[in-house]
């Protein structure tokens, strides 16, 4: 999905100073602006924009959308159908001349993140086109990148662990930092605004949606590290972003295909689910996503938190006394579409409070069904000027009506540097836990046990990483010392795949076996188990959830990753190898296999050489 290729993107990759006085010319003028280095527009002059805006304008400034193609105005064939058929439009740039829409979100299925200098190049290309409109504004550019298993640039860009590894990890400095490089390097390609951290508290190890996206189950080791990273992107001018209010950590049903229920009473709302976003907010943060599920105690009408004013207005802007942009969750997901229809939910959305509309699965009906609304009465145009000026505050303080462009030395000299990468490093090796170590198996010795075999599952690899994890661990392995051979085995691995790898154990000294979601009745389970009655010793590494260990209770040596992207799989090799001692501590408990009621290891487990 990531082609590291350069090539030409049809953008400009840094506009000459004419090119950028011409396109800003209509914004400069409306705000009167100053020299260069003046500062930030005020309140007065962001308000005079919005009132020269027309009604179909300023509906345009709510929408969020996603849109094909590595360049704003000549992407491949392929991107121009897939935008024709979805959009109705070309290209980025005819999106922006169609529909004015406020914001754009990149993904990497959408081809929008090949490498770092095609993203500056389309980040400038979407500014230029919008700028060149009428009375045209900068467009404030968006993506997930939480990193670990969600990320949506990717390799060079410097990738970090996870929010759950960084939770194991436990430290605000780290949690900074991260937030502080990964948002530098995000603002070096044109993206001013974050989709992260989760500031879910996850304490369903069923939760399939969230899980190691969330920094764990303790509400204020997670506050503590939301904030951290809140501090760490927001200093280095990206707009950090809270997910999901009111709070998506104990659910069993995934929001994108189905409509979760939180069943917690206010009073343990108040004290699980809130603190997180209590801290974001007083930390300054940007922006608050919100999710598209029940919780019948805080507003028993049925409808999702991103469409319950009780929840968005009352809770978090009146007693929360949050008033930064609130965006929402992807309109594209089953949990807000199914009560209402696609040209309801936008609607609806704005009544309840919220400012930036996310993604619709059809912008052509949800932008006419607001531009409808207001027509006829159900919608003030002062409820949408509301919004607007909040959403301009923030492109305001982000810079991006001093300076909207980004150049080519700027991700030269930030994205994916070596600095960034050793810093990336040193904090996977921070978090890595290790929960199991039978006779002392671990550290494993090069002399005694040469040859490893890795085997285990190999899901797609995230955020554009190296992949696949067994490979990666081979690898990393080799360089440590070891004859490391991989063998793929799936997440589920047939009874002849299980044959083969243990087999190829016993011509092994040691096997490391990566593991993803183990159930009670899992083959990968079994294949654990064939290859531990081997006599080889058998290192399990949970590439996902650390719950894995509970049902792996014949492996003489378990580890946490959290994750399989390259930055993790690399930190589990130098634990296993002895190169660095494992530092992780569990962030969530895992239970029993047996008997889920029972704590098998508690939230601060974890063992070390």
């Amino acid at each position: 999905m990531h082609d590291t290729g350069t090539g030409s993107t049809g953008n400009t990759a840094h506009p000459s100073r004419r090119t950028v006085l011409a396109a800003t010319a209509g914004v400069t003028a409306a705000l009167a602006a100053g020299p260069a280095h003046a500062a930030a527009p005020d309140d007065s002059r962001l308000r005079a924009l919005v009132s020269r805006m027309t009604l179909e304008e300023k509906v345009g400034q709510l929408f969020v959308m996603r849109v094909y193609g590595h360049s704003a105005t000549a992407p491949d064939q392929a991107d121009i159908d897939a935008n024709l058929k979805e959009i109705g439009v070309r290209t980025a740039a005819e999106l922006l001349a169609k529909y004015r829409v406020g914001g754009i979100i990149y993904f990497a299925w959408a081809h929008n993140t090949r490498e770092p200098h095609q993203i500056a190049d389309l980040s400038n290309g979407i500014q230029k086109a919008s700028l060149e409109l009428p009375r045209g504004l900068p467009v404030l550019i968006s993506t997930d990148q939480e990193h670990g298993i969600v990320a949506r640039v990717g390799k060079p860009a410097t990738l970090f662990p996870g929010a759950m590894a960084v939770g194991a990890g436990g430290s605000r400095s780290d949690a900074r930092a991260l937030g502080r490089i990964a948002g530098a390097e995000l603002r070096a390609m044109g993206i001013r605004q974050d989709y992260s951290p989760v500031a879910d508290v996850n304490v369903n190890p069923a939760n399939p949606v969230i899980g190691v996206r969330s920094f764990g189950a303790d509400p204020r080791a997670v506050s503590a590290l939301a904030a951290a990273e809140v501090a760490g992107y927001q200093g280095s001018g990206v707009a950090a972003t809270a997910k999901h209010f009111p709070g998506h950590g104990d659910t069993n049903v995934d929001s994108h295909t189905g409509f979760p229920t939180i069943t917690h009473s206010r009073e343990l709302w108040e004290k699980l689910d809130a603190p997180p976003f209590r801290a974001a907010i007083a930390a300054g943060i940007d922006s608050i996503m919100t999710a598209h599920l029940m919780v019948p105690a805080l507003d028993d009408s049925g409808d999702p938190a991103t469409l319950s004013r009780p929840i968005l207005t009352g809770i978090l802007r009146e007693r929360l006394g949050y008033d930064g942009v609130v965006v929402t969750d992807s309109l594209g997901m089953e949990g807000v579409r199914s009560k209402y229809g696609d040209a309801r939910v936008p609607v609806l959305a704005l009544k309840a409070g919220v400012d930036q509309l996310l993604n619709p699965p059809d912008l052509d009906l949800a932008w006419n069904a607001v531009l409808t609304a207001v027509r006829e009465g159900e919608l003030t145009e002062a409820r949408l000027d509301v919004s607007i000026l909040r959403v301009l505050r923030l492109k305001s303080k982000l810079g991006l009506f001093r300076s909207p462009y980004v150049g080519q030395g700027g991700v030269d000299r930030v994205v994916g540097t070596r600095a960034h990468l050793a810093a990336a490093d040193r904090i996977a090796e921070r978090t890595t836990t290790l929960l199991v170590n039978e006779g002392r198996l671990l550290p494993l010795s090069r002399r005694r046990y040469p040859k490893v075999l890795v085997v285990g599952a190999d899901p797609a690899s995230p955020s554009g990483t190296t992949g696949p994890p067994t490979g990666v661990l081979a690898g990393a392995l080799g360089e440590l010392g070891f004859t490391a051979t991989a063998l793929s085995t799936d997440t589920a691995p047939s009874a002849a795949t299980i044959a083969k790898a243990v087999a190829a154990a016993r011509d092994a000294d040691a096997v490391v076996a990566a593991t993803y979601n183990v159930t009670a009745g899992s083959a990968q389970k079994a294949l654990v188990e064939q290859l531990v009655a081997t006599g080889r010793p058998v290192v399990a590494v949970a590439i996902r959830n650390p719950y894995d260990v509970a049902q792996l209770p014949s492996a003489p040596a378990c580890l946490a990753a959290y994750s399989w992207t390259d930055v993790e799989l690399r930190s589990a090799a130098r634990v296993i190898a002895g190169r660095v001692k494992p530092r992780g501590k569990l962030p969530v408990p895992v239970q029993r296999a047996d008997d889920p009621e029972q704590v098998l290891y508690p939230v601060g487990y974890g063992l070390s050489y």
